[in-house]
């Protein structure tokens, strides 16, 4: 494994935190590293909603059917697109995910992708218990904590699962 690319070797889905806060600074960090993303023609259709309040985060925790760990995070967002702005907003918002997740996991916390895209009623869900418009499309949920327990570094590579030059 590369130490270059640590970080992203170190992206897991960690779903059990230890109840300590966020500190503002991280999350700073966390959704410049989201901003920060590629954007189709630099249209930035992202939209954030950050979730601290613990009725808020037990409601999503109850309410998405795979979003029970929300419950123990401290911390949740909201990963949403601007359908007005562009046309790419998923693939815009999921560049910003991925490098959330990064950089969470490369100042030591851990963070879980929570799909809502594709499946109406947990767009809907997002959108009842965070008040989103109809015009903004909601990707996905991300816990964010302290992890309770840390999860060894790991690659994935599958070389049965590379084509050379043509299928």
């Amino acid at each position: 494994m590369d130490d270059r690319l640590k970080m992203i070797f170190a992206r897991r889905s960690v779903r059990d935190y230890t109840g300590e806060a966020v500190a503002e600074g991280d999350l700073r960090s966390l959704l410049e590293a989201a901003m920060a993303a590629p954007s189709a023609n630099n249209r930035q259709p992202w939209r954030f909603v950050v979730v601290r309040e613990r009725a808020l985060l037990d409601r999503l925790a109850a309410e998405h059917p795979y979003g029970k760990m929300i419950a123990k995070a401290p911390l949740a967002l909201a990963v949403c697109g601007d359908l007005a702005v562009s046309d790419w907003w998923v693939q815009d918002c999921a560049a910003a995910t991925e490098n959330l997740l990064v950089a969470a996991a490369g100042i030591g916390l851990g963070a879980v992708w929570i799909g809502c895209h594709g499946r109406p009623e947990r767009e809907e869900t997002a959108r009842r218990c965070l008040g989103i418009p109809k015009s903004i499309g909601v990707l996905c949920l991300i816990a964010v904590g302290h992890p309770a327990e840390r999860i060894a570094p790991r690659t994935q590579y599958d070389p049965a699962k590379l084509h050379a030059e043509r299928w």
